[in-house]
């Protein structure tokens, strides 16, 4: 069964991201690993030799920068980091350039804020710039802008691993590759010699969330929880994910010649929509809205709209078409959505039956204040 599912991946995979982590990259000392820069670009070239499109997403600027400027500590302070990311970037790209151009090809740098991905007309301008560069016979290689970055007034996206996703899940890529120095999702501690890579996962619940434990590491700003949770992003979407050792020979092609390398994350539902795709994962909300249990058990079980008499309190200031996240009673997130009304007129009709909205507001140009149409569910 493992293997049909494994086939299963690799047959429908014709548009793929793969993200590589910066310890898959660089050496012990930081310094950038040429040689497997070479292999992994040769393995991007047989799998597009297949007829499959590549997006690279591509860790690695900062221990690149550290390496040409002689560092040994990543810096903390947040300018010399972004000055760090920007000399390192020059030499990344210079390096996956000149191996793609010997393969007949050429890499194209595209450098993302989480702004570019939170503003509607700038994540699909970010699609279409990915798309039209595949169309033109290029690999594009994606990259956290961390020159401009600014973590705190938090646009980062925090880590290449949710970088991925979003990029994944734009493009409704039918597979997400993650390559790190890990081999999968252990079923134990992975210094264990009795622990063992779970070959699939079906469904990311508490049990699996149990098995994972960082470590603190001087390069990465990932691990193996901010790899779980782009899983998650990507298969509630309706995506597959596979985490694999990045140190593994060529294993890109075995994985698409349906090898069981890794740990697969099936896709969890149907495949959602491009509007909330953005909604769900990719916009910023500015506010929340808590639900009663009625209202979550509507929206969770069968896809309804959320009416007024189900919001039980009302967080941050936000206008009618901005994001907002609606939460359980104990602040779990369940959905996210467009708000036909304000802020300040859902704190007005809130716990209000459909018929008083008007006497209350006016007018009733809604029924519901968030649409099940303009509604992705982020959380079972």
């Amino acid at each position: 069964m493992q293997d049909l599912v494994r086939q299963e991946l690799a047959t429908l995979a014709e548009l793929i991201v793969v993200k590589v982590g910066t310890r898959v990259l660089t050496r012990t000392d930081g310094t950038l690993d040429l040689d497997r820069i070479t292999s992994l670009a040769k393995q991007i070239h047989q799998l597009r030799e297949q007829g499959r499109k590549v997006v690279l997403v591509s860790s690695g600027a900062v221990g690149a920068g550290m390496s040409q400027l002689g560092l040994s500590e990543r810096p903390t302070e947040l300018a010399k980091l972004q000055a760090v990311a920007a000399v390192g970037q020059t030499n990344l790209i210079e390096a996956y350039d000149s191996i793609f151009q010997s393969l007949g090809t050429h890499a194209a740098q595209v450098l993302l804020t989480a702004e570019d991905l939170s503003d509607r007309g700038r994540y699909l301008n970010v699609r279409n710039t990915l798309l039209a560069l595949l169309e033109l016979n290029t690999v594009p290689i994606v990259n956290e802008n961390d020159t401009v970055s600014v973590e705190e007034l938090m646009v980062t996206f925090g880590d290449n691993d949710r970088l991925a996703a979003l990029v994944t899940n734009a493009l409704r890529a039918s597979l997400l590759i993650i390559l790190s120095d890990v081999d999968g999702l252990y079923d134990g501690p992975p210094e264990d010699a009795e622990s063992k890579v779970i070959s699939s996962v079906s469904k990311i619940d508490a049990d699996i969330e149990e098995l994972v434990a960082d470590k603190a590491n001087g390069l990465s700003r990932g691990g193996m929880r901010s790899k779980l949770n782009a899983a998650r992003m990507a298969t509630t979407a309706g995506e597959n994910v596979i985490i694999a050792s990045g140190r593994e020979d060529n294993v890109l092609p075995r994985l698409m010649a349906g090898e069981q390398i890794g740990t697969a994350f099936l896709a969890t539902g149907k495949t959602v929509s491009p509007l909330k795709r953005w909604i769900g994962f990719s916009a910023q909300p500015c506010g929340t809205l808590t639900l009663d249990e009625g209202a979550c058990e509507a929206i969770r079980r069968d896809g309804r709209s959320l009416l007024p008499i189900g919001i039980k309190a009302v967080e941050g200031r936000f206008n009618k078409g901005d994001v907002v996240k609606l939460c359980d009673g104990d602040g779990n997130e369940l959905a996210r959505g467009l708000t036909n009304y304000t802020s300040d007129q859902v704190a007005r009709i809130k716990q209000m039956k459909t018929s008083q909205i008007k006497e209350e507001l006016g007018q009733c140009p809604y029924r519901a204040v968030v649409h099940r149409d303009n509604m992705a569910v982020t959380s079972e």
